[in-house]
């Protein structure tokens, strides 16, 4: 009786060990946990990173440049920024790369408010653009931006923080901003606010990546399995959350309380994320960056990212697209059918 209650405890505890999860921090390049984080809830939600042996927990940076010397340093083992910090440092001896493409078209771009007497870029001469944090890439691409239009960003422009949502469209109905160089989901939210914006056309730009999923090199080798349960959880979200984006923000709610807006009722607070989601969700369509794959890079759209802001002075010439990007897990993390995860996102009930 004995023999067999110790095989009982050992088979319990060998159960265990197999269902143990691995904790692993992923750099959030903003401020906010907003609605654009959904597909990691949703993972969660649905034990996907569970049935993998990880556990994600974001963790909330000023932006991507945070983002990649977390990574670099090791403080972080993966993050999601935007490309031009990891062009900036890779010189310096970082060998990571962009194992997950998350955005396949250009998220950031100048926006202005819809009655703004601003119609081009040649007209940011001498105006104040504003910015989430001056460690965003927002930063990188109004630099590019106003050099493209001929205009000095060092001496013929202001770029200053404006921060995020409310306080960012305060500052644009206050005119102490007459422009901002941030992203879709914060541009939804500073519509969400009250201030309607226009976009400025981003021409040759629309199809460059945005951000991704990045790590080391060394960690990508050693911990191969947990870079790919993340990008296969985030692949399984972003399909979940097109599906049924209500459902998403819903799921988003329960998993990340702090997310859910206080001072508005249950669904004007549901109605202004899903607008949020929305925004973002333009992006992970695949078909915008001319892929067949989640989380695949299209490495010619990186090359003609990477040559426009070399052409512009923004980063460092000579650094190849395969030099910080890699579609070396991409099967990996496409494991999973699409159809079934579409489905189940129509069924979800809250």
């Amino acid at each position: 009786m004995m023999r067999i209650l110790i095989v009982a405890v050992l088979s319990l505890v060998l159960v265990s060990a197999a269902r143990a999860e691995t904790t692993v921090r992923v750099g959030w390049c903003a401020n906010v946990v907003s609605a654009g984080a959904s597909p990691f809830a949703i993972a969660q939600k649905m034990g996907w990173f569970e049935e993998k042996g990880v556990k994600v927990v974001l963790t909330p940076l000023p932006g991507s440049t945070d983002c990649v010397k977390q990574v670099a340093t090791g403080e972080l083992p993966f993050s999601m920024p935007s490309l031009e910090p990891v062009l900036i440092i890779h010189p310096q001896g970082v060998k990571g790369k962009v194992f997950y493409t998350a955005y396949q078209s250009f998220t950031y771009g100048i926006a202005v408010p819809a009655d703004s007497p601003i119609q081009t870029f040649a007209d940011l001469k001498g105006k104040t653009i504003g910015v989430i944090s001056m460690a965003s890439g927002g930063v990188v691409v109004a630099r590019a931006q106003l050099a493209n239009a001929g205009i000095d960003p060092n001496t013929q422009a202001h770029i200053v923080v404006a921060g995020e949502g409310a306080q960012t469209a305060a500052l644009l109905r206050s005119k102490q901003v007459d422009a901002l160089s941030q992203f879709d989901t914060q541009y939804a939210m500073v519509e969400n606010a009250g201030q309607k914006l226009r976009m400025l056309p981003v021409g040759e730009m629309a199809p460059f990546p945005g951000n991704g999923l990045f790590a080391l090199e060394k960690t990508l080798a050693e911990h191969r399995a947990e870079a790919a349960a993340i990008g296969r959880g985030l692949a399984m979200g972003e399909a979940f959350a097109m599906a049924n984006p209500e459902a998403a923000i819903r799921i988003m709610y329960e998993v990340y309380p702090q997310t859910k807006p206080t001072g508005k009722d249950e669904t004007t607070a549901i109605r202004d994320d899903v607008s949020v989601l929305r925004a973002r969700m333009a992006h992970w369509d695949l078909a915008s960056g001319n892929v067949t794959k989640w989380g695949q890079s299209n490495e010619k759209n990186y090359t003609d990212y990477i040559d426009f802001l070399v052409k512009w002075k923004v980063v460092p010439a000579g650094t190849p697209a395969s030099d910080v990007v890699t579609n070396d897990l991409v099967d990996d993390m496409n494991a999973f059918d699409q159809a079934k995860i579409e489905e189940q996102a129509k069924a979800w009930k809250p």
